[in-house]
């Protein structure tokens, strides 16, 4: 998952899918399955003009149910010049996340995108030092796709402090990258109750919150309330699924230290 920061990087592959894989040109050249399934789902957009941002991020997000699962999607280090991908053949828990919100905007393929750039690096500007590498980028760089309501939906949650990026011994996640400081909300995963999920919107955006120095989250996904309850919507790299799957929520969570939930703009 560019997770966390797409930025587990060597920790576990770590999320979902973080640093350098197989990619698209700048230019952003589509492959023929690609193409095809951007049409489909601009035009399943369409079908829905007067559809509010949760609905159309849940009708969107359906229409990936079963897309395998791919590591390392993105490519491009300190190193290595960044290019835009854009392969809906196979996605990580990041770039799952990163097409449904730019297709949620998106009427025709420039639009998709302008936007796609807009919502995977701050500034609009395609350069692996702009890429939104942690989930929380999501709320804190332009252009900022979500707003953080974590501290607003329980009492138990709780605020630490974290340099993103920092390696407990020193070292960096991603080298080349800037630490970030960082206020980091979430909540405890005893914490997340009845009333906690009753608060929640279908299309906000969840993150799995790491305790680990440097982190912010490991995986991230879309809640969505369905006609069998509350399930979290993630590109899952677990080998029982290795494709983007609907989990129940409360059984994700307790295999979590927390929850950081953003609410889509």
């Amino acid at each position: 998952m560019r997770t966390t920061a797409r930025v587990l990087l060597v920790l576990l592959a770590l999320v979902c899918g973080m640093a350098p894989a197989v990619g698209v040109p700048n230019a952003a050249s589509f492959d023929d399955v690609t193409a095809r399934k951007v049409d489909e789902l601009l035009a399943l957009r369409a079908t829905a003009p007067a559809a509010g941002k949760g609905e159309l991020l849940a009708l969107l997000s359906s229409r990936f149910l079963g897309t395998p699962y791919g590591a390392n999607m993105l490519v491009g280090s300190a190193t290595q010049p960044e290019q835009l991908v854009v392969d809906l053949r196979r996605v990580d828990c990041f770039t799952f996340l990163d097409y449904v919100e730019a297709l949620s905007r998106s009427a025709d393929r420039d639009q998709f995108v302008a936007n796609l750039i807009e919502t995977r690096y701050a500034g609009g500007r395609v350069d692996f030092l702009q890429r939104k590498h942690f989930f929380s980028d999501w709320s804190h760089t332009p252009r900022i796709a979500a707003t953080d309501i974590t501290a607003t939906l329980s009492p138990a949650a709780v605020t630490v402090g974290k340099r993103l990026n920092a390696k407990a011994d020193g070292g960096t996640y991603l080298p080349g990258l800037p630490v970030v400081a960082r206020d980091l909300t979430y909540i405890p995963s005893g914490a997340v109750d009845r009333n906690v999920i009753g608060q929640l919107r279908t299309g906000d955006y969840i993150g799995a919150y790491s305790d680990q120095p440097g982190l912010d989250v490991t995986h991230v996904g879309i809640f969505v309330m369905t006609p069998d309850g509350p399930v979290f919507r993630n590109a899952s790299s677990l080998a029982a699924n290795n494709q983007v799957v609907d989990s129940p929520l409360a059984d994700y969570v307790r295999s979590t230290p927390g929850i950081v939930v953003l609410r889509p703009q």
